[in-house]
């Protein structure tokens, strides 16, 4: 009797098993065929920066990667081969390529139809221009933990190639606060130079704080300066930012917020860095700064304000508000469209000029069938004036126009970090799907 239950079981499980696992295989390739048409659709099919390319060669179709992935469905299963389904969502975790056992992911730059300029340097995160380094984001590295590797290490480089200095200069000025800026803050603090750290927005975590509310936005430990390590393998945008200020706290350091580098220049053997609130004299400055550069300000009165944002985060957030969108380029158009699908959101689409010429053919269609369905009301030819509490003021031809608003989102792009890099005469590569 009891063999014949242990054969029961064991037919059971062999049948059950692989049927499971069928099922599960089914359901993942017809969601990932969905949300690939959907980002063609959408035209979003180009990822910003580091992303896997996948061997159709050596992929077995496991679905290890899309279990490994921590961004959730980025990567699906695509006639039976994996591949990218939400493009411009992938941040280049990396976790894909170390869960892959056939060593069929690769993490690349670009694509062959969009290059990604990356800063040529050496191991010792020094560029072409001497005296300037970099580190993390806007070198190619936007894993959090190899940017705090990376600020760590590009400071140890830079303490061991100062020599004896008597003069008033500081020793370095690292720019940005993101997680490459801060591991460099914390490291400068530790091996006692004079240094300055400068940061454009008001808080640290540069591109972290654009993330969404817990946002799982870490999955490997990491070795911070001053503070040992961090052995956490998840952890939400909000643990990460506390982290930071805790520690900042704890080593009373200072960072000078609210300061936009913009110029860098080299005289004799020391380094002028400009910014928006004064000017530092160094012997050293690393660069820690993200690839996105400064928002472009529309500089009318009232834009100093807690209802004007530079950047989309979680549309539903807006539901049952009235808004108002700046810009015509494609991040404006996607912005307006996420913000239309939410419940009860009464959106206003704002251009200087008469057509939208700059936008996807994707993004174009999805336009017009929202302002054809009243989700969308564009305002072309239409500039902003003034933005009040409960209104903003725009004219358009001429004539002025009042609008009900409850929230401004402004895209009318930004002060680019390949401009500063230019300046300076820092050598960039172009990627175009490589390492």
């Amino acid at each position: 009797m009891l063999d014949t239950l242990l054969y029961v079981a064991a037919v059971l499980v062999t049948v059950t098993i692989p049927a499971v696992y069928v099922r599960r295989m089914r359901t993942t390739r017809k969601r990932s065929a969905d949300r690939w048409s959907d980002a063609v659709q959408a035209g979003l099919v180009e990822p910003p920066s580091l992303h896997p390319v996948i061997d159709d060669i050596r992929c077995i179709g496991c679905a290890a990667c899309l279990d490994a992935c921590p961004e959730g469905e980025i990567l699906g299963l695509v006639d039976g081969r994996a591949q990218l389904v939400a493009p411009t969502k992938c941040i280049g975790h990396g976790a894909c390529q170390a869960a892959c056992p056939m060593d069929a992911v690769e993490l690349v730059f670009g694509t062959a139809t969009r290059g990604v300029d990356i800063p040529l340097v050496q191991q010792t995160f020094e560029t072409n221009v001497p005296g300037v380094y970099i580190a993390g984001e806007l070198g190619g590295m936007g894993l959090i933990r190899n940017a705090v590797t990376q600020g760590r290490q590009a400071v140890e480089h830079i303490g061991r190639s100062l020599n004896g200095d008597s003069s008033d200069a500081l020793d370095l000025v690292i720019v940005g606060a993101g997680p490459a800026g801060l591991a460099a803050t914390l490291q400068a603090v530790k091996q006692g130079l004079r240094f300055i750290t400068v940061e454009q927005e008001e808080d640290v975590g540069g591109a972290v704080l654009s993330y969404p509310r817990q946002k799982l936005v870490m999955t490997q430990p990491m070795e911070i300066p001053l503070y040992g390590a961090y052995d956490r393998r998840e952890v939400s945008k909000e643990e990460l930012l506390e982290l930071w200020h805790r520690i900042l706290r704890d080593t009373q350091v200072t960072i000078e917020f609210g300061q936009r580098v913009e110029s860098i220049q080299r005289f004799d053997s020391q380094l002028s860095v400009r910014t928006t609130s004064g000017q530092f004299i160094a012997r050293r400055v690393l660069l820690a700064i993200g690839r996105r550069g400064t928002p472009r300000k529309l500089g009318v009165p009232g834009e100093v304000s807690s209802k004007v944002a530079y950047k989309l985060l979680e549309p539903e957030q807006y539901r049952h508000k009235r808004m108002l969108v700046v810009g015509g380029g494609d991040s404006a158009v996607e912005a307006a469209l996420a913000l239309s699908d939410q419940d009860g959101t009464d959106v206003a689409l704002s251009y200087r000029k008469s057509v939208f010429s700059r936008i996807k053919e994707g993004n174009r269609s999805r336009l017009d069938e929202a302002v054809r369905q009243s989700r969308i009301h564009t305002l072309l030819d239409s500039v902003v004036q003034a933005i009040e509490p409960t209104r903003v003021i725009l004219t358009q031809q001429g004539y002025n126009i009042e609008l009900e608003n409850d929230f401004v989102l402004v895209f009318a792009g930004g002060h680019a970090a390949a401009a500063l890099l230019a300046g300076m005469g820092v050598q960039v590569e172009t990627k175009h799907g490589t390492r």
